[in-house]
């Protein structure tokens, strides 16, 4: 039980660093780590990051593909996940201008399409879930 509380203590403080992080992200953008300074090498680095954290999610959705009607928790979590991340590239879009038409792009699937793929899997799991309810059909 102690190592337990040590676990959760360490992981609430450590979370810190990512959550502020994203945040001054999404509040300043490349600006907030040394604007015109900022090295092609650093800008790199964190968009092959950001896409590595993408390329996880995708994955993510992929293995709530088999079962889906079981994988509400996962989806729900995902598409909580592309929501922040759509909106906090709205709160780009507004200040700093009209990206390109793939970031466009990009916004519609994390803010229009993805919730409605958790609906839509919502509404199959709890038909699956009223069928195993009523038993097995004749």
């Amino acid at each position: 039980m102690r190592e337990r509380e040590a676990l959760q203590r360490v992981v609430a403080v450590a979370a810190i660093i990512p959550v502020a992080s994203g945040l001054f992200g999404i509040l300043f953008g490349l600006g907030g780590v040394g604007g015109d300074s900022l090295s092609q090498i650093s800008a790199d680095s964190h968009f092959r990051y950001l896409s590595g954290l993408l390329t996880g999610i995708g994955i993510l959705f992929w293995s709530c593909v088999p079962a889906i009607e079981a994988k509400s928790r996962l989806f729900r979590f995902l598409t909580l996940v592309v929501v922040l991340g759509g909106l906090a590239r709205l709160l780009g879009l507004y200040l700093t201008g009209l990206p390109s038409a793939v970031m466009l792009g990009a916004l519609a699937m994390e803010l229009v399409v993805t919730p409605l793929l958790c609906l839509w899997q919502m509404r199959v799991a709890a038909k699956a879930a009223d069928a195993a309810a009523a038993g097995p059909s004749p």
